[in-house]
Parts: C-alpha cells; sequence; structure tokens
C-alpha cells in the first residue's frame, strides 16, 4: 500500500490541492496587476470576484469533507486544536503581513480568520446528522436575510463595523484585501461536512477505491502531486505569496 492509500483517502487531498493550484494563480494574477504587469480589476471585475467565490468555496468545502473524516477516524482534541492554534496563528501573520503591504485595506478576517472560527463551529455539529444540511443551508441564507434587515431596520447599520461585520450580516463589503465572514462561509463548510459524513458511512470503500486508481495511470504522477500539495495545504499557503512576490520584486530589479 502506498503512503497515499490512506485513511486521509487521497481524492479529498487531490480536490484540496486542485483549490491551492488555482488560489496561487489568482493570487498571482493579482501580484502581476499589484506591480502594473497586467490591467484588471480584482474587486468588481466578475471574471475575477466569481473566481475568488469558487476558489473559496472549494477549499472550505474540503475543509468541511476533512472534519468529517477527522470526527469518523477519532482525531483527539489535543490533534484538533494544535490544528487550530496552526491555522488562528498563520491567519495573525496574514493580519501583519498585509498592513504592511495594504495599510488601509489589512486583512483583518480573512479565510484563515475565517477557517479558525469555523472549525470551532462545524466540530459542535457532527452528531445533528441530516439537520446538518438544513443548518447549513440556513448559514448560506443568512446574508441575504441580512440585506433585508438592512433596509427594514436602520439600526443594524452596526452590523457593518469592525466589531461586528466578522459575522457576514452587512449591507456593504468592508474595506479589506480578503473577507471571509462567518456567514455564509461556515454553511459551505457544513454542506462539506454534511457530504463527507455521508461519505464515510455509506460510500467510505468507494472513496476508498477512488482514491487509489486515481493515483494510478498516466495521470497517477500529477495527481499524486495534488493530493501531496492538499496534505500540505496551509504550509504551502503560507508560502506561495511571499515566493511569488518576491520573484516579482527580483524580475524588477533585473529589468
Amino acid at each position: 500500500m502506498t503512503p497515499l492509500s490512506t485513511p486521509r483517502y487521497a481524492a479529498v487531498d487531490m480536490l484540496r490541492g486542485l483549490a491551492m493550484v488555482w488560489m496561487t494563480l489568482f493570487h498571482f494574477s493579482f501580484d502581476l496587476q499589484h506591480a502594473g504587469y497586467l490591467q484588471a480589476n480584482f474587486y468588481t471585475d466578475p471574471f475575477w470576484t466569481v473566481q475568488r467565490m469558487a476558489i473559496v468555496s472549494l477549499f472550505v468545502f474540503c475543509a468541511g469533507l476533512g472534519q468529517a473524516i477527522a470526527v469518523q477516524q477519532g482525531q483527539s482534541r489535543a490533534r484538533f486544536w494544535k490544528r487550530w492554534r496552526q491555522i488562528a496563528g498563520c491567519a495573525l501573520l496574514v493580519s501583519g503581513g498585509s498592513w504592511f503591504m495594504f495599510p488601509d485595506s489589512y486583512i483583518y478576517f480573512g479565510i484563515l480568520h475565517g477557517m479558525a472560527l469555523m472549525l470551532i463551529v462545524v466540530r459542535l455539529l457532527p452528531g445533528a446528522g441530516r439537520w446538518l444540511w438544513l443548518l447549513a443551508a440556513v448559514a448560506l441564507a443568512l446574508p441575504w436575510a441580512a440585506v433585508q434587515l438592512h433596509a427594514a431596520w436602520p439600526a443594524a447599520e452596526c452590523l457593518n463595523g469592525r466589531a461586528f461585520n466578522w459575522l457576514g450580516l452587512i449591507s456593504r463589503k468592508p474595506v479589506t484585501e480578503d473577507y471571509a465572514p462567518l456567514f455564509p462561509w461556515v454553511g459551505v463548510m457544513g454542506l462539506g461536512m454534511a457530504a463527507g459524513q455521508w461519505l464515510v458511512r455509506h460510500r467510505a470503500a468507494a472513496l476508498q477505491r477512488w482514491s487509489d486508481a486515481l493515483c494510478q495511470g498516466v495521470w497517477g504522477a500529477p495527481l499524486r502531486g495534488l493530493a501531496w500539495l492538499g496534505r500540505w495545504s496551509l504550509s504551502y499557503y503560507m508560502l506561495h505569496q511571499p515566493v511569488l512576490i518576491g520573484a516579482l520584486g527580483l524580475l524588477a530589479l533585473l529589468r
């Protein structure tokens, strides 16, 4: 048995790795724009905003899948909190680094900040069973309901302030380079966890067969590479932007 034919399920790692590759291409394009090599509007152009939403959705959904597998395999509290501390610590580093580059729009509640909070929430829900699908749907719908609340109740303006906008119950997006509030994204993670619970309960053997099959054949090597990347997603996430920005900086010096 190869190292990838493990209860981690290589197929899930590959999916997460795909999200990381897509994210890298997106961030590299953003860096090119920031350096003046590309003319693009990453804040309003649907070509970029839809991509960003899809990348985050895939990444957060995979996190939900991973949590379902971890719970099914009896992950200890110590291991969960060790991983949580790593994510929370990296979130603080992202805030510090983004403040250095974008002091007026630094990241104070981006994807890692949101992940740290969402992981705690979904770990309280594995016993919800089929109700988890409904809870996830409600979480997805809450931002839409919040827009109606803002229109009907002026006092809801306080939810747009930084003290509360991490909830996502806003009527306008805050000025920040990355924003991943609790709602609706905890709904995406909840859907991932609900799907993962169904898979490990009813299709675990098939998921393992898919994982093994994907690691073989002509596409086996690149797919194993994606799986490896998916297993080291947090480390890669923290390193890829400094490498990309550094490479562009070096290119500017050499020009």
